[in-house]
């Protein structure tokens, strides 16, 4: 934990923390990462993720990005994770990316596309699973994209509560189903250093999936044993990461 004088003394270099969340998701998502890096002595911002469209919403992260003085410490969770690896690119003052169960895509991949065929999320007849808005099939790159509260109890929220489920399924935010499908643009990680925290129990971004993408981006990937939304059940594992890398870029 940081001290005062610790955070006196290295005001000039400490980190933001910046968090993404992803999918089915509002900031909220990160509250107990949030109260533990407050706790730490970290500077936290959890921005809004719009979930409209892949560029679109990596526009909006940049804008923040773009605004901010300091170096930053950019997470992800899920699809958040495709966000930051647009938003990113060629912004200075980031200094780490840390994907949390996240999509890691390189140019022309899509988030879908990432999940692979052994996501629970890859079915054959879709609307198993999500609920469109409107119900018109096929979907439209504008049509929203809701969990069916089975997909939330089962595989989504799979190591919560049922209380905690019923919680994430009434509140969850859609995408579209153009956000999930769009392909990624020049990927931030190529120049950034990363950190991966890998979901041994994720049933929607297969550990296969995450660990692939992992690679391939250089990352240093700490597993731990939790669904897809590990950031709610084990947000210790994710804290320690993230001041990992912050510790790092104090170091110089």
């Amino acid at each position: 934990m940081l001290t005062a004088a610790d955070q006196t003394a290295g005001s000039a270099i400490q980190p933001t923390i910046v968090l993404v969340h992803g999918a089915w998701a509002d900031a909220s998502s990160w509250a107990e990462v949030i109260a533990r890096l407050r706790r730490d002595g970290y500077h936290v911002r959890a921005i809004p993720n719009e979930l409209r469209s892949l560029a679109g919403d990596a526009g909006v992260v940049r804008a923040f990005l773009d605004s901010h003085t300091g170096p930053v410490v950019l997470v992800a969770h899920s699809y958040g994770g495709a966000v930051i690896t647009n938003a990113a690119t060629g912004i200075p003052g980031v200094a780490a990316l840390v994907y949390v169960n996240a999509f890691v895509p390189d140019e022309g991949e899509s988030a879908f596309q990432l999940a692979g065929a052994d996501s629970a999320l890859a079915v054959p007849d879709p609307t198993t699973v999500f609920d469109l808005v409107p119900s018109d099939l096929p979907p439209t790159p504008a049509s929203d994209v809701y969990l069916k509260e089975s997909a939330v109890s089962g595989p989504f929220a799979a190591g919560l509560s049922s209380d905690e489920q019923g919680l994430v399924y009434a509140t969850q935010r859609p995408a579209t189903f153009g956000a999930l499908t769009e392909a990624s643009g020049a990927p931030a990680w190529k120049t950034i250093p990363s950190r991966y925290v890998l979901g041994l129990k994720d049933q929607i971004i297969p550990p296969s999936a995450q660990r692939s993408m992992a690679e391939r981006a250089g990352a240093v990937v700490t597993e731990y044993g939790a669904g897809h939304l590990g950031l709610l059940s084990d947000p210790q594992v994710v804290v320690h990461v993230i001041e990992e890398a912050a510790r790092d870029i104090a170091a110089g």
